[in-house]
């Protein structure tokens, strides 16, 4: 048995000593060569540098979507534009109705504007994405548009929250302070929410997309979802993520928390303001006025709250996906609804707006 050494030059000046161990006699025909180099120190470092230096290794992502069965996503496809048409629909025509007509031009439907805008930005990031992945057998997004679709996800998140604690603020004025409701309320104060709300929510979006993608991603590119949501794109990282769930959980629960304290605030006084109404006409106006803004807010909050405000966002599980089509997709579309299906002015202000369009001719 011999033992043979020698040094191989790499690049970089580095190099590494090659041991091979001969078994056996120079007559015999198995000769058997075991090489086992050992790994340079410098191309360790090397390879950490370059890992900490690129964090844009994975150029692009795979959403797994919601299924994988071809005649489901047929169904789901079907379902989504159907949802999509009619969130389009409402919210345009309501936002069209509200601008047309003059008894509406008050600061509680300047508001719902606002939100049917948002709602329409809102299901515009989410679904045609989601319908396009039905269709195609590519599920692959770039590295830049998943930055892209997080940080429209965080604004349009974040303006939603905001908008519907000014919107409760606005009940509590109109039912607590109703003679001032327009002194208060003014129409430069609600542009300026409105501008602080974007503002605010541009903000958050930044910091929240740049939490995320601040991290090295160069492995793993398969995302469990329909879209980038942080949480799942945060499971990728190369790096440990434990600062970074931090800083999602701090930043989620620095808008949600004020957001719906104003809320409770708002709603406690408006319970005790309605509960020392003598005339119970004036209490039932006053709980239907209430009653459509206290079903969007249930229905947004306990969605987002279950998906976001929790210990451990890597332990989310698969229903997370079904909440975040609730809060991304229906709920935009169910909100033109809530808040004109039991409104009077609403109806009436549509009926106005079809006849004046049918004799028009565009109806």
């Amino acid at each position: 048995m011999w033992d043979l050494g020698s040094r191989l030059p790499l690049r970089d000046g580095c190099d590494f000593s090659v041991a091979v161990a001969v078994k056996g006699y120079l007559s015999d025909e198995n000769v058997n060569f075991l090489v086992s180099p050992p790994v340079p120190h410098c191309l360790e470092n090397s390879s950490r540098m370059a890992l900490g230096q690129n964090h844009t290794t994975v150029t692009k992502f795979i959403l797994l979507g919601l299924t994988d069965q071809a005649d489901q996503k047929q169904l789901l496809f079907a379902v989504f534009l159907l949802i999509y048409a009619v969130t389009m629909v409402g919210n345009l025509g309501l936002i069209d109705v509200i601008r047309a007509s003059s008894t509406l031009h008050t600061p509680m439907y300047f508001l719902l504007s606002a939100l049917s805008f948002l709602d329409i930005c809102n299901s515009s990031v989410f679904t045609p994405r989601l319908l396009v992945s039905f269709l195609s057998a590519d599920q692959s997004i770039s590295f830049v548009g998943c930055v892209v679709q997080m940080a429209l996800m965080a604004l349009h998140g974040t303006g939603e929250c905001l908008l519907l604690a000014i919107m409760a603020y606005d009940r509590f004025v109109a039912v607590c302070h109703p003679l001032l409701y327009h002194t208060i309320m003014s129409k430069r104060l609600c542009v300026r929410l409105v501008v602080v709300t974007y503002a605010v929510g541009v903000f958050i979006s930044t910091l929240q997309t740049g939490n995320a993608f601040i991290l090295p991603y160069c492995g793993p590119n398969i995302i469990d979802h329909y879209f980038c949501d942080i949480p799942p794109v945060l499971q990728l990282a190369c790096s440990d993520t434990t600062v970074a769930n931090v800083i999602l959980l701090f930043f989620s629960a620095l808008i949600t928390v004020p957001t719906i304290s104003v809320i409770l605030v708002s709603y406690a006084y408006i319970l005790v303001t309605i509960c020392r109404m003598r005339s119970l006409e004036a209490q039932r106006k006053a709980f239907s006025t209430c009653a459509s803004h206290l079903t969007a807010l249930s229905l947004f909050y306990g969605s987002v709250f279950l998906v976001y405000v929790q210990p451990n966002p890597e332990t989310a599980s698969a229903y997370n996906k079904i909440l975040s089509v609730f809060y991304t997709i229906v709920i935009p579309m169910l909100n033109p609804l809530v808040y004109s299906l039991r409104n009077k002015d609403v109806k009436a202000a549509v009926q106005v707006r079809a006849l004046n369009l049918s004799r028009k001719g565009i109806c």
